[in-house]
């Protein structure tokens, strides 16, 4: 089994007991209303940085095990972050919903739920807990699945960041209606990145609609450059962020204004 494998088979023992336990109540967008990350990336005149609290995760083991996620996410939110994400899934990653919950009453940018989807009940939860966003995997699940989990929880107002790591899955993503797509530059079964996914799936992604995501494996200004030259108009960066000792600096660094990126 690869390691998306064996996620997905947590996630289904998780659902069943989520079924079995939680009901829904999308009390949440009357405290906290959050901008769209849709309509606010798209005319941003820098690129976008959605800013992961990560505590861990299968590759690197333990990055940043004993994070407040308060405290980091304000810090994200301060230094010009457009958007966070957290880490709530607990067995790989060390998160939980209650990371998302204490962040989403602490800052008022887009809030990203950063899990493996595979049912609308953990779509429900995550909008109880704060999220405005969710992830949808497209190596994860059935081209009809995927569609269900875009059309409910667009229905719930939530954007979805579809998440693809070939030409194939990015032609489910147009097909199923995605806006925002992400490319992931590390391949979900092996683990291993290469920023060259995002150049080469990027080409049949360049519609005026679409905001383009590059994600995973970018650590300097360099590679900024290179995945904003292919089309992306927002990274999202999670290990290097949480290893940063100045988060300002690290987030100037990397928030390059869109035109000195194109060559």
């Amino acid at each position: 089994m690869t390691i998306l494998d064996r996620i997905i088979a947590q996630k289904e023992m998780e659902v069943k007991e989520l079924k079995a336990i939680y009901s829904a109540h999308h009390q949440l967008e009357a405290i906290q209303k959050r901008p769209s990350l849709y309509e606010s990336f798209q005319h941003a005149e820098k690129i976008n940085v959605i800013a992961e609290v990560k505590r861990a995760s299968p590759s690197k083991g333990d990055i940043k095990e004993n994070v407040d996620p308060v405290s980091q996410a304000k810090q994200y939110e301060q230094a010009g972050a457009g958007a966070i994400s957290v880490l709530t899934d607990q067995n790989f990653f060390k998160g939980s919903m209650a990371d998302l919950s204490a962040v989403a009453k602490a800052v008022k940018v887009p809030l990203l739920c950063k899990d493996f989807m595979i049912d609308r009940i953990q779509i429900d939860v995550a909008k109880d807990h704060g999220a405005s966003v969710i992830l949808l995997i497209a190596a994860a699940m059935s081209e009809e699945r995927l569609q269900d989990l875009y059309n409910y929880a667009r229905s719930l107002n939530l954007d979805v960041l579809f998440e693809v790591h070939n030409e194939e899955e990015a032609e489910i993503a147009l097909k199923i209606g995605a806006r925002i797509i992400g490319i992931n530059n590390r391949n979900l079964k092996t683990f291993e990145v290469d920023l060259g996914v995002t150049e080469r799936v990027s080409t049949i992604l360049q519609k005026e609609e679409i905001l383009l995501v590059s994600e995973s494996g970018i650590r300097t200004r360099a590679d900024v450059e290179q995945v904003t030259a292919a089309g992306a108009k927002a990274i999202l960066v999670g290990e290097t962020l949480m290893r940063s000792t100045d988060i300002a600096e690290t987030m100037a660094d990397i928030r390059i204004p869109f035109l000195k990126a194109v060559k």
